[in-house]
């Protein structure tokens, strides 16, 4: 059993940041235009199998992060191969968020400052949080999610006086087709990225809660995605395709009340930077625990510090330019599929299975 514990509502908490992460600042679905909204609530009901298998997982094997069931499922050998899956897809999760930040940095919000020192910045709080322990993490998303929340009820008011709603015309003028494409698209990111909870998760205080934190989570972010979306839709118009690499920032940057409120952006980009330092931390978690538990460690803090480094390196290399980045947006839902989908379906399938032969009856009770 994990002696670090989190509570059902930071966990909760946890896993809404986490979505939010970088998604919603590069834009939801800008490719459906403005069928971007419907494609959220597609994207939702696409991933809520997904969020059951992750939770069915997390139910079957009590107090088990993935790496535990996976070496329980597939046997010592085969499950450590298959973990490896699971070390280096958070790797290089992280490595992308912590380059988003740094592009956007770069881009609209320091952009004399060299492109490396916001990353490590990013890279040096998330190796101190992990350091510090799961609860930590956990006490951290408690504080920073009513000043996201805030933060956004604040931004929303003060745009409506430039929301265009003649900007949701016409609806599905395209078809289903883009909708569907998009919503497969925002279903792969953030929402499926939540398997990497089933790593973070083992730590909940109360097992019942692991179904609740799960579907309230998928609905808190489902509604602050289509809401922080329509606005996106209602101020750019067709700005939002094509012409603007972070939406959200560039929506907010058009708020001017007199010459009392003015520059507000800067508080969009302080939320980028908490909810992509939360996700970053996830993904550094994730990837220390599986490597200490591959190869035998006595304890992930052991190796936080040089596999943070890692991940911000990585990160610096990863691209050429923000083209780069953009056009590795539209593969990752496919290069995240078998993360995502394939080997944690193929792991309930042989557990239920196996459960049901009685070769996982002691596991089940555990």
């Amino acid at each position: 059993m994990n002696k670090e514990m989190i509570t059902a509502k930071q966990g909760g908490y946890l896993l809404i940041l986490f979505m939010i992460g970088s998604n919603l600042f590069m834009g939801l679905a800008p490719s459906a235009k403005s069928d971007a909204w419907i494609a959220v609530i597609v994207g939702m009901v696409m991933a809520v199998p997904m969020i059951f298998i992750y939770a069915r997982l997390l139910s079957l094997f009590k107090g088990r992060d993935i790496f535990d069931i996976l070496n329980l499922v597939f046997g010592n050998v085969l499950g450590r191969i298959v973990a490896l899956a699971y070390i280096w897809y958070p790797l290089h999760l992280g490595a992308l968020v912590i380059r988003n930040l740094g592009e956007f940095m770069n881009t609209v919000a320091i952009p004399e400052t060299p492109m490396l020192l916001p990353m490590l910045f990013i890279g040096i709080l998330s190796i101190w949080v992990v350091m510090a322990g799961v609860e930590l993490l956990g006490r951290c998303s408690k504080i920073f999610f009513p000043i996201v929340v805030i933060i956004m009820i604040i931004t929303t008011l003060l745009v409506i006086p430039y929301l265009n709603f003649d900007h949701l015309k016409p609806v599905m003028y395209e078809g289903i087709m883009p909708v569907l494409k998009s919503g497969f698209e925002i279903f792969s990111f953030p929402l499926a990225e939540t398997v990497l909870f089933i790593a973070v998760f083992s730590a909940l205080k109360t097992d019942k809660s692991t179904y609740r934190v799960y579907f309230s989570g998928l609905l808190i972010f489902g509604a602050i995605g289509v809401l922080l979306t329509l606005r996106n839709i209602l101020v750019l118009g067709d700005d939002i395709v094509g012409g603007v690499y972070f939406p959200l920032y560039a929506e907010v940057s058009r708020i001017s009340i007199g010459e009392f409120i003015q520059r507000i952006e800067v508080s969009v980009a302080t939320t980028f930077v908490i909810t992509a330092f939360i996700k970053v931390s996830v993904c550094l978690y994730v990837t220390c625990i599986g490597l200490s538990k591959c190869f035998g460690l006595k304890s992930y803090r052991s190796i936080v510090v040089q596999t943070g480094l890692l991940m911000v390196l990585f990160a610096y290399i990863i691209y050429e330019n923000i083209m780069d980045m953009i056009f590795f947006a539209s593969v990752y839902p496919y290069y995240a599929l078998p993360f995502q989908v394939i080997l944690p379906v193929l792991t309930l399938v042989i557990a239920e299975i196996r459960l049901r032969a009685g070769q996982l009856q002691a596991v089940k009770r555990s």
